[in-house]
């Protein structure tokens, strides 16, 4: 990891509690459309949720998320794939990942939840890369798509840029 890296991942920590109560705050202004969350459980029994990709490091969903264990226990299958706060972006080779768990899912007739801190970015990306990869979509149509969903996502440069290699794989012939 060099400097720089280091440095966003040493600020993302910082940041974290700070940034995670504006995420919950801003959920609860009265009108919201920004949901922080989802009730798991729910979604387990009601959108026959079976798999869970989690792009946070550890420190991230230690008190707040669902250990390995309890997804289990639940009948969920989890991947986690780390990516830093605020500043993180999916790895290509974590994104082809990502989407062939999604789709072994699918094929099987399950869902899966796509989570990060406020599912505006890291998770977002992931979703982009999954709907490149399942309607051989641009960039530019999955994240237009999930934003029509999903207003208040917030998908950066570099994060389009690495759906852009993950589009150019796709169409080179390799695919998750």
């Amino acid at each position: 990891m060099g400097v720089v890296e280091a440095l966003g991942a040493g600020a993302a920590r910082l940041l974290f509690y700070p940034s995670l109560l504006y995420t919950v705050a801003r959920a609860r202004l009265p009108g919201s459309r920004r949901p922080w969350f989802h009730r798991i459980d729910q979604l387990v029994a009601e959108e026959n949720v079976r798999g869970v990709v989690t792009l946070t490091e550890d420190y991230e969903t230690r008190f707040l998320c669902f250990s390995p264990q309890e997804w289990e226990a639940m009948g969920v299958e989890q991947l986690r794939l780390s990516a830093v706060d605020l500043t993180g972006v999916p790895t290509l080779e974590n994104l082809h990942k990502g989407v062939e768990f999604i789709l072994r899912h699918r094929a099987r007739g399950n869902s899966v939840y796509v989570h990060c801190k406020a599912g505006r970015s890291r998770s977002a990306t992931m979703v982009a890369a999954y709907l490149i990869q399942l309607h051989q979509w641009s960039p530019q149509e999955a994240i237009g798509a999930i934003a029509k969903i999903r207003p208040h996502i917030l998908i950066r440069h570099k994060q389009v840029q690495v759906l852009e290699k993950f589009h150019k794989n796709m169409i080179n012939g390799r695919t998750a």
